[in-house]
């Protein structure tokens, strides 16, 4: 299905999965970060998370700092494991928010319809935002405290120079294509279900203006909210949202199998 080394980490291969679940890494991440999902998945659902150029898999292609080259780009790596039998979903956390969205409506435009797309830790594509001022623009110094403060960050980051300035230009290419990111005016929304995630404390997508996602699908739309800050899922919160997908996927599923019977 893929030639040449594969843009995706697959921690369980399943050949003929009932569910493929397609995950979008955060600015300045991998796709190692949702490594643990495979812990907690059925047996039978394949997990595929993909690493964006300049890091993992891809640490030695060029960055992408405009949304419109990576959404094009993950477009053309989803697309082949949205061409089987197989019912994908799609979930993406903060940066990866977007491009999960984006890379859906790409994706329902060729005629590829995910069963279900889960977007967390992002404000919607509508809502102002919360910083003063672009990320992407701020020094180094400031960068770097905004991203601590956030939490998420590799262990021992600040303690290798060599590692920090590129993990900087890593994550300030990737914030760059958030800042500068704007939804095409007059769009249609999506014809699949999204559920919105996220935690109760976080500052930066705040629990009680990610309603504005509603706007972004025509289909069945939901909340589901965790204790917590930006990064309310690592460690022992990995359980309860792989619990929430999973519940969500197969609702929409059995939804999916009733209109075919009917």
């Amino acid at each position: 299905m893929t030639v040449g080394r594969s843009p995706f980490l697959r921690p369980r291969p399943v050949d003929d999965p009932a569910v493929r679940l397609i995950g979008f890494h955060h600015a300045g991440g991998s796709a190692a970060v949702y490594y643990p999902f495979v812990r907690h998945l059925p047996a039978d659902w394949d997990l595929l998370l993909l690493d964006l150029p300049g890091r993992g898999r891809r640490a030695t292609a060029p960055q992408l700092d405009d949304m419109a080259e990576v959404v094009e780009t993950v477009v053309a790596d989803v697309l082949p494991w949205a061409d089987d039998d197989a019912p994908f979903a799609l979930f993406g956390h903060s940066m990866g928010a977007v491009v999960a969205l984006e890379t859906a409506r790409a994706l329902e435009a060729l005629g590829r319809y995910p069963v279900w797309t889960g977007v967390s830790g992002r404000v919607a594509p509508r809502h102002p935002g919360v910083g003063a001022v672009p990320l992407h623009t701020l020094d180094d110094p400031a960068l770097l405290d905004v991203m601590l403060e956030l939490g998420g960050m590799p262990e021992g980051v600040t303690e290798a120079p060599d590692f920090l300035e590129r993990f900087l230009r890593t994550v300030r290419a990737d914030l760059k294509a958030v800042d500068n990111y704007r939804p095409a005016p007059g769009r249609t929304p999506l014809n699949s279900p999204l559920t919105v995630f996220g935690g109760t404390q976080d500052a930066w997508a705040p629990a009680s203006a990610m309603h504005m996602w509603r706007r972004e699908t025509g289909a069945r739309f939901s909340q589901k909210f965790f204790p917590g800050g930006h990064f309310y899922f690592l460690d022992s919160g990995f359980p309860a949202l792989t619990d929430q997908v999973i519940g969500q996927v197969e609702a929409f599923l059995d939804l999916a199998d009733d209109a075919q019977v009917a």
